[in-house]
């Protein structure tokens, strides 16, 4: 009898045990296939924003050689090149460093002098219509003669460069652009900018002599362009994600994502609102906002959008100027730019999110060090806009943990090797 009831014994909790591994097997199979479902239309929203939905470089009509290969190796050539600089030690890539994702990993950018604006990565920016934190450029080739004639960045001047071209690529540009002009008859040193030296000199010139120099500058911005459209956005584990993601909203590879990155991403999309601004393959609607981000403590308060209208609207290069190679019916963006409303005081440019946890700091003066001091901004509702006013409505409520779930999801955004 005692026997018996042993071997009954031994007999239930042999079951027991055989019950428990198949609850444990079918725990580890539903881990490993389920990964939260994703909906019909939640699934649909991650695949825009993935970089299967990336469409194709969009033409610039105002550049002619945007997509020359001749013109890219030369634009490449030229964004490496110090000499393109009054102290012949900076070039486009002191602050558009190639292994940060072209940005420089500092608050201030630093060129010849302090550059009081935060370096925006070049990664997929040829996709936008507007350049620069406050959009003052409508192409790529107009915001790369920014710098060049920026005293703090590059500090140089037209026939400065123009010369340099001449006497270093001469060959290449020629082969682009036609033949340089005799510039034994200008100066060396001469242009529209802060010198009074160089600013007299440019005076002095004739209209018809101005009008060479000026094209050789906007041809070198071109050349720039061209190299900075080969830039583009590359595969992150975001992207490998989604493409598992099967018809039923689960993932056919589990594991891309850990639960907390995946739980990041539902706020994402969801609770913390990003979706909103941050939206398409690059996670940006390259449109214009006020968050009420602080000012950088002792600079001025930037007037973002209002003043990059103004910029813009009279830029010589823009893209009905007489450099451009765009008839005007192609200008659009410019031509229906809108030029009021209480929207545009203190807006800034969206940036990306792609490669964002490795672009930091953050905002267009670098006021946040961290991704999480960002998140904490918007979460708390943005801050007091000094100009214009904030459009945010109110907190977002997420909890510490949410907050660090968001934050691990936006890791997920970097390039893989």
């Amino acid at each position: 009898m005692q026997r018996s009831a042993t071997r009954n014994a031994r007999l239930f909790l042999l079951m027991v045990g055989a019950a428990m591994a198949l609850l444990l097997a079918a725990g580890a199979i539903a881990f490993l296939t389920d990964s939260p479902r994703w909906s019909v239309d939640e699934a649909a929203l991650l695949r825009s924003l993935a970089l299967d939905a990336l469409e194709p470089l969009p033409p610039d009509p105002s550049n002619r050689v945007a997509d020359h290969p001749g013109a890219a190796a030369l634009g490449e050539r030229l964004f490496f090149d110090a000499r393109f600089s009054a102290n012949g030690a900076v070039s486009c890539a002191s602050c558009h460093m190639p292994e940060r994702y072209f940005t420089d990993g500092r608050p201030f950018g630093v060129g010849v002098g302090v550059i009081p604006l935060n370096t925006m990565t070049l990664v997929g920016a040829a996709y936008s219509p507007w350049f620069t934190w406050d959009g003052k450029a409508d192409s790529q080739w107009a915001q790369a003669l920014l710098p060049l004639e920026n005293a703090v960045e590059h500090g140089g001047d037209r026939t400065f460069y123009a010369h340099l071209i001449a006497e270093h690529y001469a060959a290449e540009y020629e082969a682009l652009f036609g033949p340089l002009p005799d510039l034994s008859r200008f100066p060396r040193r001469a242009g529209p900018v802060d010198d009074p030296d160089a600013a007299a000199a440019w005076g002095a010139m004739t209209p018809e002599e101005q009008d060479a120099i000026n094209r050789i500058f906007a041809n070198m911005g071109k050349a720039l362009a061209a190299y900075q459209r080969t830039l583009l956005p590359k595969p992150a584990r975001f992207d490998r994600y989604v493409a598992s993601l099967g018809d039923d909203g689960r993932p056919s590879r589990p594991g891309v994502l850990s639960e907390d990155e995946i739980a990041g991403l539902r706020i994402f999309i969801g609770k913390g609102q990003c979706i909103n601004c941050h939206n398409g393959p690059r996670f940006t609607n390259d449109a214009f906002h006020n968050t009420g981000v602080p000012a950088a403590p002792g600079y001025p308060v930037h007037r973002g959008r209002i003043d990059g209208v103004a910029i813009v609207q009279s830029d010589l290069f823009n893209c009905l100027g007489p450099y451009s190679d765009a008839a005007p019916e192609a200008c659009t963006a410019l031509r229906f730019i809108v030029t009021e409303g209480d929207a545009l005081p203190g807006a800034m440019k969206t940036p990306t999110l792609r490669n964002v946890a490795e672009t930091g700091p953050y905002m267009h003066t670098g006021q946040f060090a961290t991704l999480a001091e960002v998140i904490e901004h918007y979460n708390a509702g943005g801050g007091f806009a000094l100009i214009g006013h904030n459009e945010l409505h109110q907190p977002l409520n997420l909890t510490p943990t949410e907050a660090k779930q968001l934050e691990a999801f936006l890791h997920t955004l970097t390039e893989e090797p």
